[in-house]
């Protein structure tokens, strides 16, 4: 949960008196509230709607809700408005989307809000700044077109934000607060990125602080120039639309942004997703019996329009909305504009005993004997990037690709070990040995035609220690204290294996059967994702050994 202090006289403004029965109405949403004082309104926002934490998004969703809303509907004005994304910034933060916004009417809580904003997005979806970082500056104090551009640190030379005066990329780093809090988001780079307007003025050296002379909003502030850059297109155009939409509905205008990178693009964009669904399966899911009509009432109350072409159903998402991926999603919608105080419970006619899965038993054994040997179980997502599969498996091709993924996590996982040497990368400041272990699915092409989907899925347990004096020895002693508890003996033969270093590698048998490796990660891999310890690594076919 995300918790948000919103100003009660505001919220009362937008949706009348918040006395019990108007709570229990938010709670009913899906927002639980959290605190009520004279002055304050707390709540509690799940992370999938990133789109209500801010004031104008929260009031917006509820009066949809209550019936007092209307379909959103953002227009975008043209401009002249250029930024330039020059081909120095690729390697180091490669993406912004912009918007210019006028006729802006602030106080100052509507600045406290958009700061808010922000910040949550940084934290969310940003992921402390990691995958994006979103900029506000006074369109008065700069000269377009602006350009995106990598500069050596110590060219960069501006006044931060509340700083009292000008230092250069790298004093920022580590004189400026924000710069001491980031500074590992732009450790290690040769170039650091900054936008630069048309007066050589720096806007800011995202995702760190922007100049305290161009990057400062104040209540006299009417119209402000917007970016957000980072990784994924997709975030960072979801992000701007959150904050633009809030925005608007505090009154302001939008403006286009022309994006000139290896294609000429506008920006924002806030066209509706549109996605298919079909009633039946909606009412399946649900256990009702609604009618075309009565989904097309409750998804309003969602601002979900409603479009048909033939036979089939779209549902047009706001482009504001980052949660809803699937028909499954707008079922969940019509379920919370329906009342899940509404739903009628039937107990299921089906008459069994319960008992726990005799595979879970045996896993959850093996389970309880690495963690008595002080290893942690960690449990990772199905999918990875290529680059990530490509950082241990230089040669591997066979891919299993999404359609049409939302983000660059694009391929099903091959193994579990990449996303275990992944959350060691991730944890290099923790204390060590770091001693964990997943047992989860993979999945692989079937060769062999004996699966209606062409993907053969496998249960995999994967093992890996890091520390300084890791070697072969010390994850040979893991795997023959798990064999001898589960009475089970083994082999070890001499193998090769491009993930472990050669003469320190081996592949497991069991009655004869191969069912997994083990080793010493390779130098290599260990360089790619950045490890300054040796890794001791096993992963074995579990369905084999259960």
């Amino acid at each position: 949960m995300t918790t948000i202090t919103l100003n009660r006289t505001e919220i009362e403004r937008e949706l009348g008196n918040l006395d019990d029965k108007l709570q229990e109405r938010i709670t009913s949403a899906g927002i639980e509230v959290d605190f009520l004082s004279e002055e304050e309104l707390t709540i509690d926002i799940t992370p999938n709607r990133t789109d209500l934490l801010s004031t104008q998004g929260f009031v917006r969703y509820m009066k949809n809700y209550l019936g007092k809303g209307k379909i959103s509907d953002y227009k975008i004005k043209p401009s002249n408005y250029e930024v330039i994304i020059d081909k120095s910034v690729k390697s180091v933060r490669p993406l912004t989307v912009c918007a210019v916004i006028k006729n802006l009417n602030l106080n100052n809580q509507r600045i406290k809000d958009i700061i808010d904003i922000q910040e949550k997005l940084h934290n969310t979806l940003g992921r402390k700044r990691k995958k994006l970082a979103i900029g506000v500056y006074p369109l008065e104090k700069i000269k377009f077109p602006i350009k995106f551009i990598a500069k050596k640190p110590q060219e960069i030379k501006f006044r931060p934000l509340e700083f009292p005066k000008e230092i250069n990329g790298l004093q920022i780093l580590s004189q400026h607060p924000a710069g001491r809090d980031y500074a590992k988001l732009l450790e290690g780079l040769d170039k650091f990125p900054i936008f630069i307007d048309s007066n050589e003025q720096i806007l800011s050296m995202p995702p760190i602080i922007n100049s305290h002379e161009t990057g400062r909003i104040d209540e006299n502030t009417k119209e402000v120039f917007i970016e957000c850059s980072g990784f994924n297109k997709y975030y960072l155009e979801k992000s701007l639309n959150i904050l633009v939409s809030a925005l608007a509905d505090m009154g302001a205008e939008i403006y286009s942004v022309k994006i000139k990178d290896r294609e000429i693009s506008l920006s924002p964009n806030l066209e509706r997703q549109k996605l298919g669904f079909k009633i039946e399966d909606i009412n399946k899911t649900l256990g009702l019996e609604l009618k075309e009509k009565e989904i097309e009432e409750l998804l309003k109350k969602m601002d979900v329009e409603i479009k048909k072409e033939g036979k089939n159903l779209f549902a047009l998402i706001p482009s504001y909305r980052t949660d809803v991926l699937h028909w499954v999603d707008i079922a969940e919608d019509i379920a919370i504009a329906y009342g899940y105080e509404n739903f009628i419970p039937e107990i299921p006619r089906i008459s069994t005993i319960a008992e726990e899965d005799k595979t879970s038993i045996k896993k959850r054994v093996i389970g309880n004997i690495l963690s008595g040997i002080n290893f942690l179980e960690v449990s990772s997502l199905h999918l990875n990037t290529k680059e990530e599969i490509k950082k241990l498996r230089e040669s591997f091709k066979e891919f299993i690709e999404l359609e049409d993924s939302k983000t660059e996590y694009s391929v099903l996982r091959i193994d579990l070990l990449t996303n275990l040497i992944k959350i060691f990368s991730e944890n290099s400041d923790s204390f060590y040995p770091q001693k964990i272990f997943e047992m989860g699915r993979i999945f692989e092409i079937d060769k062999e035609n004996k699966t209606e989907t062409g993907i053969k899925e496998k249960e995999l347990l994967s093992i890996a220690i890091c520390e300084d004096k890791t070697d072969f020895t010390q994850i040979k002693q893991v795997l023959d204290y798990l064999f001898k508890m589960l009475g089970k003996e083994y082999e070890i033969e001499e193998t090769e294996n491009e993930i472990f270093i050669p003469g320190r590698v081996g592949k497991i048998l069991l009655n004869n059967e191969e069912i997994g490796s083990i080793g010493e990660i390779h130098p290599r891999c260990l360089k790619n994702w950045k490890i300054d310890f040796p890794i001791g690594a096993l992963e074995l076919d579990l369905e084999k050994i259960i």
